[in-house]
């Protein structure tokens, strides 16, 4: 009992092991890179996912988690560089011994985007795409039970070992949404596709102790894709602003790659802190 109670102490007094991965740190291009995903890991074990972009589903093994460990799945939009590996998984699934049910958590629809409820009805339901899988959206289903979780402006859901808050962020014609990941006292900011436009980051990011930003696009972009994504001198205002503890660069791109010296220097006009360039199978601690 003694060291039980001992063990507990510390466990109370220095905080859980707190790992962020990135299992794909690219866009859509066919770069050598896995697309957009993250693994969020407490005491060794892999509690969230975000985003499946293509590769992900390879990188997701090659990192030895357990798809019986996941308690949700986010996916921040239903870009394909961001959703098109989730079948993949939920095959995967038939052949696991999980059993419990899983939310996967996206965003709303509009004319150009479907809901996530009406993407996973597309996938599995009775007239989509595997509908010979329908069964994953009942409590009859032969491996477990998929729950899709629509967030229209934004939402807060409580897990066993984090909790989420999300919200819409603007990205041009697609509903899009930024998550933020509490564990304890330690949070990690994911600001998905958005070139910030409705400013809802800066509150979200607030004291943050990650901050995972996008970066798709170099500085000198404009036009449609500076409607879509942040430059850098947004991201490094965000994350002045916010307060951040560390800023992670990912969803390079090969306009963005070659191209870090340039992008630091606009960040660093007012960011100070730590900035890190992603690359596939990354983990950072969450201290």
């Amino acid at each position: 009992m003694k060291i039980i109670s001992l063990l507990l102490f510390a466990t109370l007094l220095f905080g859980s092991k707190i790992e962020f991965e990135v299992l794909g740190s690219g866009g859509p291009e066919i770069d050598g890179r896995a697309s957009t995903s993250y693994l969020l890991w407490i005491e060794d074990k892999a509690r969230l996912m975000v985003d499946m972009g293509s590769g992900s589903m390879l990188r997701f093994e090659q990192s030895n988690a357990k798809l019986e460990d996941l308690e949700a799945v986010v996916l921040t939009h239903l870009h394909i560089d961001h959703s098109v590996d989730l079948p993949a998984f939920i095959k995967a699934g038939y052949f696991s011994s999980r059993k419990q049910s899983l939310d996967i958590i996206g965003p709303q629809g509009n004319a150009y985007f479907p809901s996530i409820n009406e993407f996973i009805h597309i996938l599995f339901g009775e007239h989509g795409a595997y509908r010979y899988m329908q069964d994953v959206l009942t409590q009859e289903s032969d491996s477990f039970t998929i729950v899709p979780l629509t967030v229209s402006t934004s939402m807060r859901k409580e897990y066993g070992d984090f909790s989420l808050e999300m919200v819409e962020v603007h990205h041009g014609i697609v509903p899009a949404l930024a998550v933020k990941i509490i564990i304890g006292q330690k949070s990690i900011v994911i600001s998905g596709d958005t070139n910030n436009a409705n400013h809802r980051l800066e509150k979200l990011a607030k004291d943050a102790d990650l901050f995972v930003a996008h970066h798709a696009i170099p500085q000198s972009t404009n036009g449609y894709a500076a409607q879509l994504h942040m430059s850098p001198a947004i991201i490094g205002a965000v994350a002045k602003k916010a307060h951040v503890k560390k800023l992670l660069l990912t969803h390079r791109m090969n306009r963005t790659i070659g191209h870090e010296k340039q992008t630091l220097r606009e960040i660093k006009k007012n960011y100070k802190g730590k900035v890190i360039f992603a690359e596939d199978r990354m983990k950072i601690q969450i201290k």
